[in-house]
């Protein structure tokens, strides 16, 4: 299934190109398929859901797009320029930030430490500027820590600045590590599984954060197992299975598609 829109379409239609467009991925490890012509499309300002029972490429998906694999085939744009095989530090300035399925955070460092991590792809010093303590560079330095210390009143966790990340609860850290992806001020936020291992509770409170990042401007690709927060929050939705995408539109047209019942439920009867 072809779920992108082509450039030709974008023209006649006078729409702006898609931030992110996926023209016929396809990637393959020692013989065996992940993904065969996988084609989406997301558009600027929008949140994208990305579905699928377990094995179906999700994660695949997302490393190829950050660069951090190389597909085998198709090609991938980003903003409107090619971006495939691209390195992840490369692409980070371009605006894609991600986080992952598990919490790539530093325990021994503050939180404050760790939201400032996320500042490095926004750093454009020379050496000499820090060497010879240069005005402008302390000024940009501290409008950083200023803008860290906002993130972190925004994300609940100001009262916790100082506190070693490794010792915080583990919803706690889940919000360390999106407030880190969002100070590098992204254009498209990329999460792989955000919701997992977190309570309902803190699962709701994950949805209203993304909604507030979502209203501020930020476009996101939202991957997860949650199917419902998926479909509580994405204006449209894609759905692989096998490596292929099978579905793409809105909530509930996915919702109530046979083919995704059928690879949730591996049941066409049940379907």
């Amino acid at each position: 299934m072809h779920c992108s829109l082509r450039e030709e379409a974008a023209n006649r239609l006078n729409r702006p190109l898609p931030l992110l467009e996926v023209r016929g991925v396809g990637k393959h490890f020692e013989g065996v398929k992940a993904l065969a012509h996988v084609s989406f499309d997301l558009r600027d300002g929008e949140i994208l859901g990305l579905i699928g029972p377990n094995g179906a490429g999700k994660t695949t998906l997302i490393n190829l797009v950050t660069g951090f694999l190389r597909p085998d085939e198709g090609e991938i744009y980003f903003s409107g320029a090619r971006i495939d095989g691209r390195p992840p530090e490369v692409l980070a300035r371009l605006g894609l930030a991600r986080t992952f399925q598990h919490l790539q955070i530093f325990p021994e460092l503050t939180v404050f430490e760790n939201v400032l991590l996320g500042l490095t792809r926004r750093v454009r010093r020379r050496f000499w500027h820090d060497l010879l303590g240069l005005r402008k560079a302390r000024e940009e330095e501290e409008s950083f820590r200023e803008e860290a210390r906002r993130i972190l009143e925004d994300f609940g966790l100001s009262e916790l600045s100082d506190t070693p990340a490794g010792v915080l609860p583990y919803g706690d850290q889940r919000r360390v590590v999106l407030a880190r992806a969002l100070v590098s001020r992204p254009r498209l936020l990329l999460l792989d599984e955000p919701a997992a291992g977190l309570s309902p509770a803190e699962g709701r409170e994950l949805l209203a954060l993304l909604r507030r990042m979502h209203q501020e401007g930020l476009s996101i690709l939202l991957v997860d197992h949650d199917v419902e927060l998926v479909l509580g929050i994405c204006q449209r939705v894609v759905v692989l299975a096998s490596g292929e995408v099978i579905a793409c539109g809105p909530p509930e047209d996915v919702r109530h598609d046979p083919r995704v019942i059928e690879a949730y439920l591996g049941d066409r009867d049940a379907a």
